[in-house]
């Protein structure tokens, strides 16, 4: 009997032996992933930021204050559907709340990744002579670019398109030199130099912003774009 009772004594020891050890064993393990969190989390924070990119705001048209403390520029395409939805659902947005009261600028930045030798091309060598005439008359062209936009997988936005739209719109602008600019490619240099940028900063689509030189793709959700506003207003 007392054989028996010292097997069975040490064979429970050994049975709480294992539990403490696999305790220690998941403890151990918890330790180490709570630090190796902790580590990635610090070098997270340490990493240096990447710096806003420089944007040539002075080859861009300007609505609101060119010394707003935030400066948002839009990638976009004239022949696409989804900035004709931005120009109409966010920019009002955007005007009120914060171009309107002097907080942020926009400014719209040239990305023909649709039909890059024909109606986004087009449209964007007009929008650049327009804003060259009259930054004003730009804003309104804009508009009616946008409103006025034809079927995505048809040719529409011809040089006499554009024009007979700027004098029906009575854009304040010498429409011949629209329409010579337009056919002698006057600002394709700028054009060309915007789609530069676009590649070389990793815009995949349109539209896209930049935030006081920091890219921005959650363009439709309003709320998010607010904060992102607030956040470079205060300078972060």
């Amino acid at each position: 009997m007392k054989q028996t009772t010292k097997k069975s004594v040490y064979k429970e020891l050994r049975k709480q032996e294992k539990i403490q050890e696999k305790k220690r064993m998941r403890m151990i393990m918890w330790i180490t992933a709570i630090c190796v969190i902790a580590i990635i989390a610090i070098i997270i924070v340490a990493l240096p930021k990447p710096a806003p990119v420089q944007m040539p705001y002075e080859t861009m048209p300007t609505l609101g204050s060119p010394d707003a403390p935030v400066k948002i520029v839009e990638l976009g395409d004239y022949k696409c559907p989804s900035c004709q939805v931005f120009s109409q659902q966010i920019e009002p947005k955007l005007k009120k709340d914060y171009i309107d009261t002097g907080i942020a600028s926009l400014h719209f930045m040239n990305y023909t990744i649709i039909s890059p030798e024909a109606d986004s091309l087009t449209s964007a060598l007009a929008g650049q002579a327009i804003f060259h005439q009259n930054n004003d008359a730009y804003w309104k062209y804009y508009d009616a670019i946008y409103k006025n936009q034809g079927d995505e997988k048809k040719i529409w936005a011809t040089s006499d398109f554009i024009t007979n739209l700027a004098r029906k719109e009575n854009l304040q602008i010498d429409y011949d030199k629209l329409q010579q600019d337009i056919a002698n490619k006057t600002y394709k240099k700028e054009v060309d130099a915007h789609n530069t940028f676009a590649r070389s900063n990793q815009v995949y689509s349109t539209p896209t912003l930049f935030i006081n030189g920091k890219k921005f793709e959650d363009v439709y959700d309003y709320n998010k774009l607010k904060a992102a506003i607030e956040k470079a207003q205060k300078g972060e």
